[in-house]
């Protein structure tokens, strides 16, 4: 209720959430709201990476128990890798950032490839988001957000079959590019209720 008064959260697609399996939610990253949003939208409850360097007091606290997933930075870290996996073969759904880090400008960021070796092991649909609005709202180096609107784009789930025999590479650029039709999608939203 609070996302839909104070950010005016509209979602497009959210049918194409898948409401089972392994499944990696793959989104840009252009505030601290992300997750949050997200986080909301989803008919299953998600499982959350978070770098390393969050788990300290009293940000760990809140990670601790929302169990989140501790990631390395520069990498996925083998335990961050191992506990992933471990997830996904639950066939739980996570939610990821693979652009390692908040865009400076609300821009898409080329990708970190880790989540590749993930989709490798387990069958898993990947599911591109775009989102707008986040980063006017809160942006990287904003101490408080502020009201504003945001839209979200699902993406039509990348399936397993279709990245078998596809290069580490070619699977990133794949993402990349279905994520930033998301991406695209969401501003023309924002800026037709903006």
């Amino acid at each position: 209720m609070f996302l839909l008064v104070v950010y005016n959260v509209r979602v497009h697609n959210q049918h194409l959430l898948p409401m089972s399996g392994a499944t990696l939610l793959c989104s840009n990253h252009q505030s601290n709201l992300d997750p949050i949003v997200i986080g909301c939208i989803s008919p299953r409850r998600l499982n959350f990476l978070a770098k390393k360097g969050l788990f300290k007091f009293p940000m760990g606290m809140i990670l601790r128990t929302l169990d989140c997933i501790s990631i390395d930075r520069t990498g996925m870290g083998i335990g961050g890798m191992k506990e992933t996996l471990r997830r996904l073969k639950k066939k739980q759904p996570i939610l990821i950032f693979p652009e390692g880090q908040r865009s400076w400008d609300g821009n898409l960021l080329p990708l970190m490839n880790g989540f590749v070796a993930l989709v490798k092991r387990v069958p898993t649909k990947i599911v591109p988001i775009g989102i707008e609005g986040a980063h006017d709202a809160w942006p990287r180096g904003a101490k408080y957000p502020r009201p504003g609107q945001v839209q979200v784009v699902v993406g039509q789930p990348i399936d397993h079959a279709e990245i078998v025999g596809l290069s580490d590479e070619e699977i990133t650029q794949l993402l990349f590019d279905r994520m930033r039709e998301c991406l695209l999608e969401a501003r023309r939203h924002y800026h037709h209720v903006g």
